[in-house]
């Protein structure tokens, strides 16, 4: 399958394939959160489009498109095409510089960088149907409070990933208690039983249980005690096709 990207500037931002890197994330001693493989695995589960400039963004808390102020670091010839005031009410709105075609039945989830924060400003989400539109669309973002947020050259600023979103209204959430499935309630009390006895000894201070720091169980795809084979096709990294041109 193929995700077509059809340049709609001369100089379109770059497309990379998501990073699991955080900045937040280095900070922690020990790089602790990267032992969360959800985090690491939504971080790259897309492709970051990377802005091509430095600049910065100022609102005064006012409704109006004139009440957001743009900034470049340096002129640039596509700034004020690439990032704009155009919905008012603290939105700025960033144009990604290409028109998405992705295969029938595949919609673009468009949305920020998962657990990229920015103090300041949110990131508001979109879900397009790519596989027919023959428009782009834009990313948007908008302010939480007056004031000045800074975007860096290189920074992503919009995260594509692909759905196939018309089979979830098929899907019908069900409730049932556990003992309805024996098998997954054994499985879930022994990794209970374990967890509970390893932050007691974390808590404690044991010394084997503070060397070891974590327990892998999820991180490697196993289960404890070997209540059932380890599965074959979980992940763990994930490395997505960098864009490539054609013709």
């Amino acid at each position: 399958m193929e995700l077509e990207c059809y340049p709609t500037s001369e100089r379109p931002p770059e497309i990379v394939p998501g990073r699991p890197q955080r900045a937040w994330m280095d900070k922690f001693a020990a790089r602790h959160p990267y032992r969360c493989l959800p985090l690491s695995m939504a971080n790259c589960t897309g492709w970051e489009i990377l802005c091509p400039m430095a600049f910065t963004m100022e609102w005064n808390g006012g409704l109006m498109q004139e009440d957001i102020k743009l900034t470049p670091d340096r002129p640039h010839p596509d700034f004020h095409r690439f990032v704009t005031s155009h919905f008012s009410h603290g939105v700025a709105t960033f144009h990604p510089g290409y028109l998405f075609r992705t295969p029938p039945g595949w919609s673009m989830m468009v949305q920020g960088p998962p657990n990229h924060v920015k103090d300041g400003i949110q990131p508001l989400a979109g879900l397009v149907e790519t596989d027919w539109l023959p428009f782009p669309f834009t990313m948007n973002w908008i302010f939480t409070r007056p004031g000045r947020v800074r975007f860096e050259k290189g920074e992503p600023f919009c995260f594509i990933t692909l759905v196939q979103d018309k089979p979830l209204q098929e899907i019908q959430p069900v409730i049932r208690s556990m003992k309805s499935n024996p098998e997954l309630r054994d499985q879930y009390e022994v990794w209970e039983k374990h967890r509970s006895e390893f932050n007691q000894k974390i808590f404690r201070g044991d010394p084997d249980a503070t060397k070891e720091a974590w327990q892998r169980y999820y991180f490697k795809g196993e289960f404890p005690e070997d209540v059932a084979p380890a599965r074959a096709d979980h992940v763990n990294k994930r490395r997505l096709k960098a864009p490539k041109f054609g013709r």
